[in-house]
């Protein structure tokens, strides 16, 4: 528990006070010396108020206009426990009376901070959630200040309006709850930078009693659907007229708020955007490598014929294949089939590839704006050329190989074509280049390694020593294209199903800069193709595709915030205004980022800084405000608008320590981590985390100079260095056991993960299941392993069932399908379940390992385990034994304490 004290209760906070005050709740006043004042205690349930959750107590300091009707008693004792006294019904009518005429003067709020529920309400979670006020003093935190974002993060209860937002006119910020409103002269205070702003004429009926769903205290985040501007320059659309007419009070706020589609629907004489049925879709150009083995090539197939079969009608299609040669697929040709061909060694501009293809290219629309598309053969509706799209793709069959030779695979001059053939068709309604490969490039722009057998693809080593010829070069092919795919808004999506390496670690950067996925597996026929595949086109509860386009996120802060950067799936729009940092981090020099797609659990991690322009007043309040927009499975436009509001305090302040988030500062670390180990050895990056935990835990923690023996740290950081622990351990940093294609993979996986996701990338969960009762979690540790017990392991990339000897030798002896050991049965159908929930849940699909002790597959298991016996150890206690030369997490800390208690 810590008190968090806001200054200037009404500039904080709307004046829409009585769902709080009058909460069908206990009251509890509470005597004061003070003659013409009285505190009150408002005893809460869960409640969001001002972007805070409160689970505890409000202390509000009241005005009395009468003071001969102060209470002078108590009705009850706080400190003890006792309910008899609680909610007194004479004094609860006395209190509604007293608390009608408060002249709020601040608010002292007793709050127990749980981020995982505030991350629910706001979609963030901060490093830390109270701020210093000078460079130095951030400086000395270590762990920068930070939050980890989820744009589009799924709420409960989202109010989604259908009119546009109220932007002040000087700093971009949209209308929220933390603006001042004066009701008479119809202005409001932006609270970012005191710019007055006067509301338009549709706001006229505003009022305390009559407020719009953006000024409400419980929406820190709204959503707004924009509105198509009117063909008819004397229409009089009302753009808001979902409170204008007949107010919003509290009362009424639930049940018109209850859910988007009624939303739509009660507003539906007014003007929305977005497309009708007629109206165009995205587009989806499906590149697809013929060199893939028949058995494959058939799976692959049978899988895209089922996608193009459930695509909505409007939507665009494209087909390109390739092997030594790119074939684009005339679609609109109905006499026979029509390609054009390209031969795999040319590198080709975008401006070429049209000329060849005999397309235009039009300007760039706005966003939201269609414009009217040339008719083209390589993209058409769905509705168009379904019979076309599906003869060509079964038509597809597989390239012969040369014995000796790795396939001719054009793979770079493919996916160059493929977003040629978009920047020429295309207007901008978002759109995904898919491609489907089973082995690298070895041919053209992009080449991986060269097609002769006897020339290895490129390993760690190689990339380190500068043994890999073709590398730096396709690296930088693909940076070009990365800028091609941001400019055009075209999302890569790479799938990739081989034995060998495909040529992921080049095509990283555009499929991460998209947003697109990345997957790599052993098959096309597995389920974790197809799931993963199924889930990137399922669609919603009103049959549109559950994606999302054209995105970009805009932070607007109080000036006193500067912004360093980005880290996630975005690019730098290089837009800078007086908020931007010269302090660069990730994707910099700007408040403006730009993505081509985004799902609701993309999570993109900010920096900022402390400016020294000014100096910083403790107690006082600061907001950050991110705006995300972005063109919805509909095709219309939307805004989504989240207003944070945190304090400042000062030196020393206890608050400091109380407000850090151990969770989001590990996943923070791990991202800064995997940005430098692209740019230096392992041994160095690890180097770094060690400093830093030395210098974080020095400041910090508990201990008597000089006697490691009296080291402590608090509650909320005692995990921290044990995060820190198992991410020097990962594969985000120790590469020995991964090829470069695998740590492309997991370094893009981590780089868009929210907070929990993050976390079971870096210190796996692991449960044990037994005879003695439910599953229960466990040590990630060797000593966790016994014969007669079952554990689940949760690495993310893979889930582990892993069977102790005596459970194994049972199962193999049939026990479980006796009756009389009804118990065996259940114990081994329970951690099947829960595997099975985990993998479901999760794109893309994680692969599911069972193994038994002592098998070859428990390697999966053992290699994140903390080694506390090893071959090393004297004492084993019969228990399994990991042979390595790590330290264990123990000897970790022991050292870790030694170094910090130096000062």
């Amino acid at each position: 528990m810590f008190i968090l004290i806001l200054e200037e209760f009404q500039c904080l906070v709307p004046p829409k006070l009585s769902p709080i005050l009058y909460h069908p709740l206990q009251y509890c006043p509470l005597q004061d010396e003070l003659l013409h004042d009285c505190l009150v205690y408002v005893e809460l349930e869960p409640y969001v108020f001002g972007g805070i959750h409160l689970a505890g107590v409000f202390l509000l300091q009241c005005k009395l206009e009468d003071s001969s009707r102060a209470l002078d008693k108590p009705i009850m004792d706080w400190s003890k426990s006792d309910e008899s006294n609680l909610g007194k019904p004479d004094k609860r009518d006395e209190l509604s009376q007293v608390s009608s005429s408060l002249d709020i003067i601040n608010l002292i709020v007793y709050v127990e901070m749980d981020f995982v529920e505030l991350e629910a309400i706001e979609g963030l979670r901060w490093s830390w959630n109270s701020w210093p006020t000078s460079k130095s003093e951030v400086s000395a935190l270590v762990i920068p200040l930070s939050i980890m974002c989820t744009p589009l993060m799924q709420f409960n209860e989202l109010p989604l309006l259908p009119y546009d937002p109220l932007i002040c006119g000087k700093c971009g910020a949209v209308l929220n709850p933390y603006a001042r409103v004066d009701y008479q002269s119809r202005l409001w205070v932006c609270p970012f930078c005191y710019q007055k702003n006067s509301f338009p004429r549709s706001y006229a009926g505003i009022g305390e009693n009559n407020l719009p769903a953006e000024l409400f205290p419980t929406y820190s985040t709204v959503e707004y659907h924009h509105v198509r501007k009117s063909p008819n320059p004397n229409s009089n659309l009302n753009p808001n007229p979902n409170w204008s007419g007949n107010g919003l009070s509290s009362s009424s706020l639930s049940s018109l708020m209850s859910s988007s589609s009624s939303l739509v629907s009660s507003f539906s004489s007014s003007s929305l955007s977005g497309m009708d049925s007629r109206g165009i879709g995205p587009a989806f150009v499906f590149v697809v490598d013929t060199c893939s083995p028949d058995e494959e090539l058939r799976a692959l197939k049978n899988e895209l014929l089922l996608v193009v079969a459930q695509l909505p009608e409007n939507s665009l299609v494209g087909l390109v294949t390739f092997d030594s040669m790119v074939y684009v697929h005339d679609l609109g040709y109905t006499e026979c089939s029509k390609v054009v061909l390209f031969h795999g060694e040319r590198e080709l501009s975008s401006d070429q590839i049209q000329k060849l293809l005999g397309i235009s290219h039009p300007k760039h629309p706005q966003l939201g704006k269609t414009s009217a598309i040339r008719k083209q053969g390589f993209l058409l509706p769905v509705s168009e050329c379904e019979f076309n799209i599906t003869s060509a793709i079964e038509e597809i069959h597989s390239s012969v190989a040369v014995p000796g030779h790795r396939p001719q695979r054009s793979t770079g001059l493919a996916i160059s074509t493929s977003i040629g053939v978009l920047e020429g068709c295309l207007a901008n309604t978002g759109s995904r280049v898919m491609v489907f490969t089973s082995g690298p490039a070895t041919m053209g722009p992009g080449i991986v390694v060269e097609s002769d057998r006897s020339n290895d693809i490129r390993t760690h080593r190689d990339l380190i020593s500068g043994h890999a010829p073709f590398y730096k070069k396709s690296c930088d092919f693909y940076k070009k294209l990365m800028q091609r795919f941001c400019d055009a808004s075209v999302v890569l999506d790479f799938f990739a199903f081989s034995l060998d390496q495909v040529g992921a670690a080049e095509l990283k950067v555009p499929v991460e800069s998209s947003g697109g996925f990345m997957m790599l597996g052993e098959s096309f026929e597995s389920d974790q193709f197809r799931k993963c595949l199924r889930h990137i086109f399922s669609r919603d509860e009103d049959g549109y595709l559950k994606m999302y386009f054209n995105a970009t996120i805009e932070i607007v802060v109080t000036k006193e915030v500067k912004i360093c950067g980005a880290l996630g799936p975005c690019v730098s729009h290089r837009r800078k205004n007086s908020s931007v940092s010269e302090t660069e981090i990730g994707q910099s020099g700007t408040n403006f980022w730009k993505l081509g797609t985004l799902t609701n659990k993309t999570c993109i991690a900010f920096f900022f800084q402390v400016g020294d322009e000014q100096k910083v007043q403790p107690g006082s309040a600061f907001f950050i405000q991110f705006i995300t927009r972005y063109r919805h499975g509909d095709m219309g436009i939307r805004q989504r608008v989240t207003t944070a509001a945190r304090r400042w305090v000062g030196k020393r302040s206890p608050e400091i320590a109380a407000g850090f988030d151990q969770e989001a500062a590990a996943s923070i670390m791990a991202r800064l981590a995997i940005q430098r180990a692209e740019r230096c050895y392992a041994r160095d990056v690890i180097r770094w985390l060690d400093k830093t935990l030395i210098q974080f835990t020095s400041k910090f923690g508990d201990y008597v100079q000089e006697d490691p023996s009296s080291f402590r740290l608090s509650s909320n950081f005692s995990l921290y260095p044990q995060f820190m622990y198992y991410l020097r351990r990962s594969q985000f940093i120790d590469v020995f056991n991964s090829s470069p294609d695998e740590t492309a993979f997991f370094r893009l996986m981590l780089n868009r993960e929210g907070v929990v996701g993050s976390l079971i990338m870096i210190q796996p969960t692991l449960f044990q299941y037994s005879f003695d009762g439910p599953p229960v979690p466990v040590l990630l540790d060797v000593s966790s392993i016994s014969p007669d017990i079952i554990l689940l392991f949760d690495s993310y990339f893979y889930v582990v069932i892993h069977y102790g000897s005596k459970i194994a030798q049972w199962r193999k002896l049939g026990y479980d399908r006796d009756p009389n050991h009804e118990n065996l049965r259940k114990l081994l159908e329970a951690p099947e379940v829960d595997a099975e929930q985990l993998v479901a849940e999760r794109i893309p699909v994680p692969k599911l390992i069972k193994c038994d002790q002592y098998s070859s597959q428990a390697r999966f298991l053992l290699a994140k385990l903390n080694p506390s016996v090893t071959q090393k150890s004297e004492y084993t206690d019969g228990s399994d034994i990991i042979f390595t030369d790590d330290v264990s997490l123990q000897v970790f800390i022991d050292h870790l304490q030694s170094l910090a208690v130096q000062g």
